[in-house]
């Protein structure tokens, strides 16, 4: 790029860059480490700062606070709560103001995907045991966790960077409860509308939005035989398998009226064992002429009698009342069977140690198919049925591309299920008893969190070098296993932070920051600062619902600065707009995880967000603003 400036070539990597991120087609984190190299390699960046964004205070505590949020979980902080949720009862006024409450307040003081990720099972356990779709739960509990981080320092990587950005301008960062005031309320208006009005404009799609209705097996369940002329005969299940070349489900072997779950069945295949398996068509006869499987006992006597039927049927003579009568009652009397029958193969998961689970924005899955993660010799976990956008797909296991926010339906041993979906960066979801932690070391983590906040507030130690030390004292005393600390942190997010950080600051440094800023006050020259207050919270709010919100701070602080000093005022007030905008991401399902995560479970489409999350930003910029310009005038 020989002959232009470093800010039209700042501009270039930035536009890239975020065309990157709208596409989706690689992880932020890489695209942000691409980033940064890029700007090395065109001397935006000295190579020798290349790398500090790894060191730099907002990385550090956004690390620190995943490591605390994830002792809060172990110690059975967030179990107590979330099993006094429980007993709310049936009014779904109630139900909402207690689960959007509950995740508001702990996004407040841990990682709000953490605290979202917590409360999503005990939603879809409240919305089966009310008999509710969980649709009218899910999308009011994601946005309530994001209104929760705006309220404190830790609340969200945003507060945090912009806290930090601050300090490198005027030597003081905001401090842990300095955007308090303006979040708090914020939160508390934000609250009131989903409670009062924003679940009415949530699409309600109880008959797919249920994961019970979306796996709903009846049509796919069949009873497969093992006879003695069988090619399966003798076979392993991982030889039936290799046979096949397709991850058909197994679910169990019946053998002796004794049913073994598919997974830990590890023996040979005899004559007259029963394979409980999920096929349709196509699959029937893969598996009649690869392994000579024909239809068990049940399913014979099923296509005997639609066959007599239609015998029937065809040997009488049309013409008379009589017949036509006969013909109705035999009608009415088929739809009762239909139905008996539909009832009778609903699957029965006792004993087949069935989970579901939704695929996260960081997962490994994300653009691969079954067969590159290995996912059943490597992980020990067999995949039933993938469910996207409220509804089962019906394509073959084997082509399926894995996307963030698929809800997966799988099948392994309970002692090593939640290991393996922890490795794959999966949710479960499936309703699970909820374990009490330890009351001592619950007591512990709150109180080495306090000090902490106490040590913030009294300026003894930085926010970074605080949570840092409650993060190492919580695994002193056993609160977290050092190796569940490892995996809380989120690898992705720390290396965004750090590579966009350092482009970040060569869009100050090259001057690009104040060009926007400069074409800005040139535009809002005849209006008063508000306005343009209000222009910046309204491109940092639309930046944030198509990139990562952390990202979208990073790009937008150096931004605000400038557009304070262009009007020679305080930047506080700017960078408060770009903090609060810039975690409100209500638009779409990319814009934040917490979106993402209820994308599966909830039934949503990408379109259905808006109906709900676009009135709520107008309310937020409503009542943002005010706020900003009380707490903190101009």
């Amino acid at each position: 790029m020989a002959g232009l400036s470093d800010s039209t070539q700042i501009f270039i990597v930035l536009g890239l860059t975020l065309a990157a991120f709208i596409w989706g087609r690689f992880r932020y984190d890489l695209v942000a480490i691409s980033a940064l190299l890029v700007s090395v390699v065109l001397g935006l960046v000295p190579a020798d700062e290349a790398f500090m964004g790894f060191g730099h205070p907002a990385v550090i505590t956004v690390a620190a606070v995943l490591v605390l949020s994830k002792g809060f979980e172990r110690s059975g902080l967030v179990d107590v709560i979330a099993e006094q949720a429980l007993k709310v009862g049936s009014q779904l006024t109630l139900q909402l103001l207690v689960l959007t409450g509950v995740v508001m307040v702990l996004s407040a003081v841990m990682n709000n995907v953490g605290a979202l990720a917590l409360l999503l099972p005990v939603a879809l356990r409240m919305a089966r045991e009310h008999n509710i779709s969980p649709s009218i739960l899910l999308m009011p509990l994601a946005f309530a966790s994001l209104l929760g981080g705006l309220m404190t320092l830790i609340g969200t990587p945003p507060n945090i960077i912009i806290a930090s950005f601050r300090a490198t301008q005027t030597g003081e960062a905001f401090g842990m409860f300095s955007f308090s005031p303006v979040g708090a309320v914020v939160g508390v208006a934000g609250l009131a509308f989903i409670i009062l009005l924003g679940w009415r404009l949530v699409p309600q799609r109880a008959s797919k939005a249920s994961t019970e209705a979306m796996f709903e097996t009846s049509e796919y369940l069949v009873e497969l035989r093992v006879d003695e002329d069988s090619k399966a005969n003798g076979w392993s299940l991982r030889e039936l398998r290799q046979s096949l070349e397709e991850p058909m489900p197994i679910l169990g072997v019946i053998r002796d009226d004794k049913r073994r779950p598919g997974h830990a069945f590890m023996g040979a295949l005899q004559e007259g064992d029963v394979l409980l398996m999920e096929v349709g068509p196509d699959e029937m006869k893969l598996l009649a002429d690869k392994a000579g499987l024909k239809l068990g006992r049940r399913d014979e006597e099923e296509v005997d009698a639609v066959a007599s039927e239609d015998e029937g049927e065809s040997g009488r003579t049309p013409g008379n009342s009589s017949d036509s009568d006969d013909k109705q009652a035999r009608k009415q009397d088929k739809n009762k069977q239909d139905k008996n029958k539909q009832d009778k193969n609903k699957i029965d998961t006792e004993g087949l140690q069935l989970i579901e689970a939704v695929i996260r924005n960081d997962s490994v899955m994300v653009n691969r198919t079954v067969g590159q993660l290995r996912l059943q010799n490597q992980h020990g976990l067999h995949l039933v049925a993938v469910a996207r956008d409220g509804g089962r797909l019906k394509q073959r296991l084997r082509d399926i591309r894995f996307q963030p926010g698929d809800v997966l339906l799988l099948q392994g041993d309970e002692g090593d299920i939640a290991e393996s979906l922890s490795a794959l960066d999966c949710l479960p979801l499936a309703s699970r008893d909820l374990t009490i932690g330890q009351p001592r070391l619950l007591l512990m983590s709150i109180g080495i969190f306090v000090l902490a906040i106490v040590a913030m507030l009294l300026d003894f130690m930085s926010s970074a070098v605080a949570l840092s030390a409650a993060a190492v004292v919580s695994l002193l005393i056993g609160v977290l296993p050092l190796r569940d600390a490892y995996k809380a942190i989120d690898g992705p997010i720390i290396v965004l932070l750090a590579a966009m950080l350092p482009v970040g600051q060569a869009l100050e440094s090259s001057g690009g920051a104040a060009m926007v800023a400069e074409w800005m006050l040139t535009l809002g020259s005849q209006w008063p600062p508000v306005v343009t207050l209000v222009a910046l919270f309204v491109i940092t709010m639309m930046l944030s619902d198509v990139i990562n919100n952390a990202a979208a701070a990073v790009l937008m602080a150096p931004i605000a600065v400038s557009l304070a000093s262009g009007f020679g005022v305080s930047m506080d007030p700017f960078l408060m707009v770009v903090a609060i905008s810039a975690s409100c991401a209500f638009l779409t399902p990319i814009g934040h995880q917490s979106n993402t995560l209820v994308m599966g479970p909830g039934g949503y489409r990408f379109g259905d967000y808006w109906r709900m999350g676009l009135p709520l930003e107008l309310l937020v910029l409503a009542v943002s603003i005010p706020m900003i310009l009380w707490v903190w005038p101009l």
